[in-house]
C-alpha cells in the first residue's frame, strides 16, 4: 500500500499561535484529507490546521491552508495507523514542546 500525495500551503494563512517550537525546528500540526472525488480544480482534498477536541466540539472554522492531489498510487491507499489510545496525539513523544511566542515572524 503506497502513494504520492502533492500539495501546497499558503503561507500567509498560518495562524501564528498553532505554531509548535521544538527541539529540532518549528512544527504546524496540519490535517491532510484525501477525497474519494476530484473537486472542479482537479483537487483531492485540503490541507488544514489540526484543532484541538475544544475546537472540534464547539465548532470553530477550520484554517484552510491549501489542497492535495493523489499523483501516484499502487492501487490501494493505505490503512489507518493504530496509535497506542483512541485519542488523537497532539505531538510527537520524542520531544517536548512549548507555544511560539504569538509575535514572532514565520521562520521563512
Amino acid at each position: 500500500m503506497a502513494g504520492i500525495v502533492k500539495g501546497s500551503i499558503n503561507l500567509s494563512n498560518i495562524p501564528k499561535d498553532k505554531i509548535i517550537v521544538g527541539k529540532k525546528g518549528k512544527y504546524l500540526p496540519i490535517v491532510v484529507t484525501v477525497n474519494d472525488e476530484v473537486d472542479q480544480f482537479g483537487n483531492q482534498g485540503p490541507i488544514v490546521v489540526d484543532q484541538t477536541k475544544e475546537e472540534r466540539e464547539n465548532k470553530v472554522a477550520k484554517t484552510y491552508l491549501g489542497n492535495v492531489k493523489v499523483v501516484w498510487t499502487n492501487g490501494e491507499f493505505p490503512e489507518k495507523i493504530p496509535y497506542e489510545s483512541d485519542a488523537r496525539p497532539t505531538q510527537p513523544k520524542s520531544e517536548s514542546f512549548e507555544k511560539i511566542d504569538h509575535d514572532a515572524d514565520l521562520p521563512f
